[in-house]
C-alpha cells in the first residue's frame, strides 16, 4: 500500500518518521522529494495538509485523502480536487483536547476582564471593572457562553463550559441534544441564541454559507459588551466590522486566533488594538503521535471497507 504525504507545513518530516515508526509496513512517500519517481497509478492514499493546487488529482487511484488538520477547506479549496474522493478530516483526543483548554482559558479571561487590566497595568492604571449589581461581578453560573457550530470540538467545548459552570447555548445547522446545554438549530432559532449570550465561541466549519458570518448584523444581534472568542476560520470575520463592533462599544473585545492571512501582516490594525487579543493559531494544534495513531487507523479502516470516524459528508463541506 502506497501512501504519499503531501505537506507544506515544516513539520512535514517529523510526520512522517512517526507514520514509519507507527506503521512500517506503508510504503510513505515524502511529497515532492521522494515522488518524483513513483508511478502516480500505484498511490492508494493521500495525507494533505495545504496541498499545492493539482497535487492530488496528480494520482489517478486514490481510495482516500486524509487531512491532518481538523479542517478540510485547504483540500477542497483546490480547483482541481477530485470531488468524488473521501475526505476524513482529523479527529484525535490530542487535538479536542486543546482546543478544549483554549476556549475555557479564553472564556474565563473575557469572564474576569483580564486583556482589560493588563491593559491596565501596560498603562500603570488602577481601575477595578465592576460592573454588576451591588458593587459586584457575576460569578460563571450567571453568564452565557454561546458557540456557534457543535461538531466534535464545540460539543467538547460546550460540555467542558458547562461542567466549569457557565450558562451554555449551542446553535448548528442540525438538531443537536446535550445534557445541561440548551441547543438551537437552523437559521429561524439563530437569533434567540445570540440574544442572551455574553461570550459568543466560532466554531463553525468553513464553508461557502459560513464565510463571513461573524459580522455587524450578527453582532448587532448579541447583547451590548459581548465578547467574540474566532477560533475557527480567519474566512469567517469580516474585519472591518469586527473594528467597528469594538469601536461603538458592541463588543466588550475580541480574542482572535484565526485570520485571513497567516502571519497576520505586521501592518495589520489587529496588533494594536486595545480591544483585541491575537494568538498565532494555536488554539488547537494537532499532536503528532495521536494525530499519526488516527491516520494509521484510518487508513486501514478504508482498505477494510468500513467508513472511519471524521468522514466528511460532500453536500455539508464538513
Amino acid at each position: 500500500m502506497t501512501v504519499v504525504l503531501i505537506s507544506r507545513a515544516e513539520s512535514a518530516a517529523t510526520w512522517a518518521a512517526e507514520i514509519r515508526g507507527q506503521d512500517p509496513e506503508l510504503d510513505l512517500r515524502v511529497w515532492p522529494d521522494e515522488t518524483r519517481d513513483l508511478d502516480p497509478a500505484a498511490v492508494d492514499f493521500v495525507i494533505a495538509a495545504k496541498p499545492p493546487p493539482g497535487a492530488i488529482a496528480a494520482y489517478p487511484n486514490v481510495k482516500a485523502v486524509l487531512s491532518l488538520w481538523a479542517g478540510v477547506d485547504h483540500i477542497t479549496s483546490d480547483p482541481e480536487f477530485p470531488a468524488h474522493l473521501p475526505i476524513a478530516r482529523m479527529v484525535e483526543e490530542g487535538l479536542t483536547r486543546g482546543m478544549r483548554e483554549f476556549v475555557v482559558a479564553q472564556a474565563l479571561n473575557a469572564h474576569l476582564k483580564m486583556p482589560e487590566y493588563i491593559r491596565q497595568q501596560n498603562e500603570r492604571v488602577w481601575r477595578p471593572e465592576i460592573r454588576g449589581p451591588h458593587g459586584t461581578e457575576p460569578l460563571v453560573d450567571e453568564v452565557t457562553v454561546g458557540i456557534l457550530g457543535l461538531g466534535v470540538l464545540g460539543s467538547d467545548c460546550a460540555a467542558a463550559l458547562r461542567d466549569f459552570g457557565f450558562q451554555v447555548a449551542g446553535w448548528a445547522k442540525s438538531r443537536k441534544r446535550m445534557d445541561g446545554v440548551d441547543c438551537y438549530a437552523g437559521d429561524a432559532e439563530r437569533a434567540a441564541m445570540l440574544a442572551r449570550t455574553d461570550i459568543l465561541v466560532n466554531l463553525l466549519p468553513r464553508t461557502a454559507e459560513t464565510e463571513n458570518v461573524l459580522n455587524a448584523g450578527l453582532f448587532a444581534e448579541l447583547p451590548e459588551g459581548a465578547y467574540l472568542i474566532n477560533v475557527g476560520r480567519g474566512e469567517h470575520l469580516v474585519e472591518e466590522d469586527l473594528i467597528a463592533a469594538l469601536e461603538s462599544g458592541r463588543l466588550a473585545g475580541a480574542t482572535l486566533d484565526v485570520f485571513r492571512t497567516e502571519p497576520l501582516p505586521q501592518d495589520h490594525p489587529f496588533w494594536a488594538h486595545p480591544k483585541i487579543t491575537v494568538t498565532p493559531h494555536v488554539a488547537s494544534i494537532t499532536r503528532v503521535k495521536t494525530g499519526v495513531a488516527r491516520l494509521v487507523s484510518a487508513i486501514r479502516a478504508f482498505e477494510r471497507g468500513e467508513t472511519p470516524e471524521g468522514v466528511v459528508d460532500p453536500e455539508k463541506g464538513y
